[in-house]
This record gives C-alpha cells, structure tokens and sequence, in this order.
C-alpha cells in the first residue's frame, strides 16, 4: 500500500472500527448493561477508542509488510451479568459489531454512486470525488474484512461467543478461558499460519469486489490514481 493510499485508508479504518465497538455498547445498554456509558464509552470520540497496539501499531506494521490490513478499537466493556438475559444478550452484543459494518460496507457502496454521480454532473469537484470514491471502495473491503476477521473463533473475538454456545459446558468454559492469550494466538495465525488466514478471509474480499461491482459504471476515472495499482 502507498503512502497516499494509506493515508486515505486511515479515517475509514477509525470510522469502520469506533463504529464496531459503539455498536457492542449501544447493543449492551439495550440488553440492560450500563457499563460502556457510565464509564464514558458510548461515544464517537476517537481518542476514547484508540488503542495503541490495534489501532496504531498493528494496522502501520501490515501496512508495511504489504499484508492486508487490519486493525481495532480499544474493546468496549461490557458486564454480562448485568443483561437480562445471559446467553441471548451475549450473542447480541457480540454479532452487534460484524451487522454495524455490514451496514457501513452497504453505505459506503451508496456512497460509491453519490459521489460518482455528482463527480459527473459537477465536473469541477470530479477530483474531490475520485478521492471519496476512493475512501468508499476501501470502506467496502474494509468493513467485509472486519466482519470476517471478527468472526475468527479465537477468544475473545466475537465469534467465540456465539461459538462457544455449541459447545458442552465444561469444554465452553476451557475454551473462553484461552481468551488471555487471544491477541498472541491471533499473530501466531497471522504468521505462523497465513495460509489459513486467507482462506478465511477470502470471501470477504470477493463479497467485497461483488459489492463494488455493482456500482462500477458510477466510478470516476480520476479514482484510481488514488487505488492501488
């Protein structure tokens, strides 16, 4: 990725990853847990949501080893305890995240007309426009990613929590227990197994291109300077 492609690529990752976590917090109040607003999580503003290694440091050292990018917001707490019912609000609030970027990759393919449309009618802003084209192509993939990405069984993405309901109950409590050594199990996969990972990842990236296909007569063609070649 170029340094102006990732420059572009940054704001829709912040948006695509604040969204995701607002989403389990709001999800959370509405299942009865309080514990995401009273701490002053139930937010938009990006400093109360940068994590230094997952929204920094992780996406910049992908970005650097041409590998795709990833990345995520400081994880928003929740107290399971406190919703009104256990097993139904976990899964809610744990799949509240992957269904908010499904709706933002739905915006952004919109977004991919709109601004194709008044690139054409208003020649004047077409470069203005090939650069939020641009922003919106990469939101499209992006969000596909995240939702796959999320959806990884591993403790504690969001998958587990759903996965770990099809489980005994002995075997359950083992399996979120690994949930500590979640982040190094994660770059154990990245690394040691990348294979797996893009297989995995794979039907993201041609949803993703399905998604973008059906708006490519709107795109301008000042927007792909700002793509990766």
């Amino acid at each position: 990725m170029q340094f102006q492609e990732f420059l572009l690529f940054v704001p829709v990752l912040l948006f695509s990853v604040i969204a995701h976590e607002y989403a389990h917090g709001y999800a959370a109040l509405k299942q009865g847990d309080d514990t995401a607003l009273s701490l002053g999580r139930l937010t938009w503003n990006p400093i109360k949501h940068i994590d230094p290694f997952m929204t920094v440091l992780l996406p910049l050292m992908l970005a650097i080893a041409h590998a795709p990018i990833l990345g995520g917001a400081k994880p928003v707490p929740v107290d399971p305890r406190k919703y009104r019912e256990l097993k139904k609000g976990d899964i809610i609030v744990s799949l509240a995240g992957v269904f908010t970027n499904l709706l933002v990759a739905i915006a952004c393919v919109i977004g991919i007309a709109v601004f194709g449309l008044l690139g054409r009618f208003v020649p004047a802003l077409d470069r203005t426009m090939g650069i939020l084209q641009a922003m919106m192509i990469f939101g499209v993939q992006l969000n596909l990613i995240l939702i796959a990405f999320n959806l990884i069984p591993i403790p504690p993405l969001d998958g587990s929590h759903v996965f770990k309901y099809l489980m005994p109950a002995s075997w359950a409590y083992r399996y979120v227990q690994i949930s500590r050594f979640g982040i190094i199990a994660l770059l154990a996969v990245m690394y040691l197994a990348p294979n797996a990972l893009n297989f995995w990842l794979d039907p993201a990236f041609k949803v993703s291109n399905v998604m973008v296909n059906v708006v490519d007569g709107t795109v301008l063609p000042s927007t792909a300077q700002w793509l990766p070649q």
